[in-house]
């Protein structure tokens, strides 16, 4: 059973999903923010226990990364949907991780499973940032919204220069990715084809 933690938290992340979702479309930041947080501490988490006590598989390496993209997409949705962030960068956000999980789905059904590398991880990381100060900034914005003082706040926009570099961060990590399945000999005939020994 132990060695099942690492995959159960990693599950637990689709089930904050929901919570993150509904607390954004009713304008609760804050506790956003709070679900968010235990999400990503949760995605640490695991990590740690699976390399820490060896209980890394092939199923948590598919499902680990496809945890974080869930999360992503589905708050990068909503935020483009109050327009807190603008529509194309969900867009390419969606593409791009359309093409993974295709490719990643493919090469699962060979028998080969490609882990999460640095790059990915960052482009993540920076999401979260972004998405966690859009988060802020609204709140900030919406709790001196009666303050025509403070209408003009030097926040306002920060967010969208940490989403561009996330943006530049992501599409490098799909080239790397298309590397590396390219230079590990991925796509080479005997890695495409079932091993029917097993």
């Amino acid at each position: 059973m132990t060695k099942h933690i690492p995959n159960l938290l990693t599950m637990l992340r689709f089930v904050l999903i929901p919570f993150i979702v509904w607390y954004l479309s009713i304008g609760n930041y804050i506790l956003a923010f709070m679900f968010l947080t235990i999400s990503g501490l949760t995605d640490v988490l695991d990590g740690f226990i699976a390399r820490k006590f060896n209980f890394i598989t092939n199923f948590g390496k598919l499902i680990d990364p496809l945890a974080d993209k869930a999360t992503q997409v589905s708050v990068l949705s909503v935020l483009a949907f109050q327009n807190v962030i603008p529509s194309w960068i969900l867009i390419i956000v969606l593409l791009k991780e359309c093409i993974m999980i295709a490719g990643a789905s493919f090469l699962y059904g060979k028998e080969l499973v490609v882990s999460s590398k640095w790059y990915g991880k960052l482009s993540t990381v920076l999401f979260y940032v972004a998405i966690v100060s859009s988060f802020f900034i609204k709140q900030f914005n919406i709790n001196l919204s009666n303050h025509p003082e403070y209408s003009m706040s030097p926040l306002i926009g920060f967010d969208q220069y940490i989403y561009y570099l996330a943006l530049i961060m992501t599409i490098f990590s799909l080239l790397m990715y298309f590397k590396a399945f390219y230079t590990q000999g991925y796509l080479k005939k005997e890695n495409l084809k079932i091993n029917n020994e097993k």
